[in-house]
C-alpha cells in the first residue's frame, strides 16, 4: 500500500513537472542572425485594479500567447512578458516596437535582469517629455543585451477603452524600415474616401440632392476616425493620448449620417412608417451617445461596440424589409451596407477580445466602410441618374407643351409668352421689333386635291423653309392651320420686308412630289412693326390685316401694315 502511493506520487510530480515545462515561455534567442522578428511567443497579466507595482507584477501568472493582443475593454491596464537572451559572446541592440502605441494612454518598458529592475521607461502620451520613445505614432525602445545576458522585458500597455496591440523586435536597420510607410495602407484608404467626399459635395453642388450631402458627411465622419484609429493622424500630426479622445466623437456621428442618408434615399417618412420609426429610434440614440461622450467620451467608448451592433442590427433589418417590399435601390443598398456589417462585426468581435488579432479583425471597420462607400457611390450615381432621367423627361414634356406636334415650331400659346418676354427685352435695350404673319395661299384646295396627307406634307416644308431662313433670336410659330408668325428682334421693318420677300421666294421655289404631278405652294405675307407703346396684341393684328390686304390684291406677295407703309420705299 505504501509502496503503491509512493509511486502514485512519484507519477503525480512527474506529470506536474511536465505541465510546467509545457507551459515554461520560451526564450527568444537574439543572436548575430537575427533581423526581425513579428511572430514569437510572450504571456500577459492583467492588472484589473490597475495599481499594481512592478514588484507585485512579476508575482502574478501570466497567461501565454503570442505578441498580438485583443483583450476588451476589460483590461485596460495589460502587462506583457518577453524572454529576450544573447547567447553570443558580443553585445546585441534589440529594439521592441509598438506600433499602436497612438491610441493608448501610456506605454512602459521595464527590464529585468536576475530579479532586479536594471532599466524603465515610460511612455506617457500626455506628457511631451517622454515622447523620445514615440516615432510616428510608434512606441520604439532601444534595448542592450551584454554578451550572454538574459533579461526579462515587461511591457505596460494601459488604454482608454479597449486593449489591442502588437508587438515587434528587430535590429537597427530593420527598426528604421519598419517605421517607413507605417500607415501607407491607411493614407490610401483615406485618401479614396476624400475622392468620395469631394465627388458628393460636386455632387450636391450640382444636383441639390440631399442624399450626396448626407452621405458627404458620413464619409468625412469615417475618413476622420479611420485617420485617427489607425493612426493616421498620429503619423502626420504627432496627436496623442487624451487630446485624440474627442476625435472619436466621430465614430458616433457616422451612423446619424448613415441613418439621414437611409431616410432620403428609401423616402422612409412617405412610404415606410414601421422602418422610419426604427431608424428614428436608432438615430435618437446615437444623438444621446454623442452628447454623453461629450461628458464623458471613455465612458461612451466603452459602450461604442455594443451600440454598433445595435446599429448594424437595425440598419441591416430595415435594408432586409426594404428589399422584401421591392424598393428599386434597397437591394444594392442591402450589398453595400452587408459589407460594412460583416467586417465591422469581426472588428467588434476583436475590439472585445474574442477573436484573434489579425490585419482584417483590426481592420474591419474601414475595410467594410470602403466597400461599402464604394457600393453607396454607385447608389448615388444611379439616383443622380435617375434624377436626371425625370428632369429630361420633364423637359420633354415642357417641350411638347410648347410646340406644334407636326412642324416641331412653337405652338400659340408659347409664342405668346415669348413674345411677352422678347417685347420687354426689346423695350428695354430700346431695340426694333417686328411681326411677320405667314399664311399658305389656296391651302383648302390642296387639301381637297391631294389629300390631308400632302397637305401636312405641304406645311411641314413650308416651316422648315421658314426655320432655314430665319436666325437663332427671331421666334418662329405655327399660328394657325396653315399659318406661322415670326417675332424678329433688332431688324428695322425696311430688313422684316427683306426677309419676308425671300422667305415668299423659297416658299414659291417648293416643289412637293405627288401620286399626280409636283405641287408648288406660294406664300402671302403681313409685316407690322411694334411700335414703343404698342402691344403685342396690336401689333399682330396689324400684321394680319396686311396679310389680308395681300389676300385680297391677288395673294402671293408680301404686305406692310398701313400704318407703317409709308415709311417703306419698294
Amino acid at each position: 500500500m505504501e509502496r503503491s502511493a509512493t509511486a502514485f506520487i512519484t507519477a503525480l510530480c512527474a506529470l506536474l513537472l511536465c505541465c510546467s515545462q509545457a507551459w515554461a515561455q520560451p526564450v527568444i534567442a537574439w543572436d548575430t542572425n537575427q533581423t526581425a522578428l513579428t511572430d514569437f511567443s510572450t504571456s500577459y497579466f492583467i492588472d484589473s485594479s490597475e495599481t499594481m507595482s512592478l514588484a507585485e507584477v512579476i508575482e502574478q501568472r501570466f497567461t501565454p500567447s503570442d505578441n498580438r493582443f485583443a483583450l476588451g475593454t476589460e483590461a485596460k491596464m495589460t502587462w506583457v512578458k518577453i524572454l529576450l537572451a544573447n547567447p553570443t559572446e558580443q553585445a546585441q541592440q534589440v529594439y521592441l516596437h509598438h506600433p499602436h502605441a497612438y491610441h493608448n494612454r501610456l506605454v512602459g518598458l521595464y527590464e529585468v535582469v536576475d530579479g532586479d529592475l536594471v532599466q524603465s521607461r515610460v511612455l506617457d502620451m500626455d506628457d511631451p517629455d517622454t515622447y523620445q520613445w514615440i516615432y510616428d505614432g510608434s512606441a520604439v525602445f532601444a534595448i542592450e543585451l551584454a554578451p550572454q545576458q538574459q533579461k526579462t522585458l515587461y511591457v505596460q500597455s494601459a488604454s482608454f477603452s479597449h486593449q489591442w496591440f502588437t508587438l515587434g523586435l528587430y535590429d537597427e536597420d530593420h527598426s528604421k524600415r519598419a517605421l517607413l510607410g507605417n500607415y501607407s495602407d491607411i493614407a490610401i484608404l483615406v485618401g479614396m474616401l476624400l475622392a468620395l467626399i469631394l465627388y458628393n459635395l460636386l455632387l450636391y453642388a450640382y444636383s441639390r440632392v440631399k442624399d450626396s450631402l448626407f452621405y458627404a458627411f458620413y464619409l468625412i465622419s469615417a475618413a476622420m476616425w479611420i485617420a485617427l484609429s489607425y493612426g493616421l493622424v498620429a503619423d502626420l500630426f504627432g496627436i496623442y493620448g487624451s487630446q485624440t479622445l474627442y476625435w472619436h466623437l466621430t465614430l458616433m456621428t457616422m451612423p446619424i449620417f448613415l441613418i439621414l442618408f437611409m431616410m432620403d434615399i428609401f423616402e422612409t417618412r412617405q412610404h415606410y412608417r414601421l422602418e422610419h420609426g426604427a431608424l428614428l429610434t436608432l438615430m435618437w440614440i446615437m444623438i444621446a451617445e454623442c452628447i454623453y461622450g461629450v461628458i464623458d467620451i471613455v465612458g461612451a467608448l466603452r459602450i461604442s461596440s455594443s451600440l454598433a451592433v445595435l446599429m448594424m442590427l437595425i440598419t441591416l433589418s430595415v435594408s432586409i424589409s426594404l428589399t422584401i417590399k421591392k424598393h428599386p435601390v434597397a437591394r444594392y443598398f442591402l450589398l453595400g451596407h452587408s459589407c460594412f456589417v460583416v467586417f465591422s462585426a469581426i472588428a467588434v468581435l476583436f475590439y472585445k477580445g474574442m477573436i484573434p488579432f489579425t490585419y482584417l479583425s483590426s481592420h474591419g471597420v474601414g475595410i467594410g466602410l470602403m466597400l461599402e462607400a464604394l457600393v453607396l457611390a454607385l447608389i448615388i450615381a444611379y439616383r443622380i441618374k435617375l434624377f436626371e432621367e425625370i428632369k429630361a423627361s420633364q423637359e420633354e414634356l415642357k417641350q411638347q407643351a410648347a410646340t406644334d406636334p407636326l412642324t416641331h415650331l412653337y405652338n400659340r400659346r408659347h409664342f405668346r409668352q415669348l413674345g411677352e418676354r422678347l417685347l420687354e427685352q426689346t423695350r428695354a435695350h430700346q431695340q426694333a421689333l417686328n411681326v411677320l404673319i405667314c399664311d399658305i395661299d389656296l391651302f383648302k384646295q390642296v387639301n381637297d386635291n391631294y389629300g390631308h396627307a400632302i397637305g401636312d406634307q405641304a406645311i411641314i416644308e413650308v416651316a422648315q423653309t421658314l426655320q432655314k431662313l430665319t436666325g437663332p433670336e427671331d421666334v418662329l410659330a405655327r399660328y394657325g392651320g396653315e399659318e406661322y408668325i415670326l417675332l424678329l428682334p433688332n431688324k428695322t421693318l425696311e430688313e422684316a420686308c427683306w426677309l419676308a420677300e425671300e422667305i415668299r421666294t423659297a416658299v414659291a421655289a417648293l416643289r412637293i412630289d405627288t401620286p399626280s404631278q409636283p405641287l408648288s405652294l406660294t406664300l402671302s405675307i403681313g409685316v407690322s412693326p411694334v411700335c414703343s407703346k404698342q402691344t403685342l396684341e396690336s401689333a399682330i393684328k396689324h400684321a394680319d390685316d396686311a396679310l389680308y390686304v395681300a389676300k385680297d390684291a391677288g395673294r402671293n406677295r408680301v404686305q406692310v401694315s398701313s400704318s407703317a407703309a409709308s415709311g417703306i420705299g419698294r
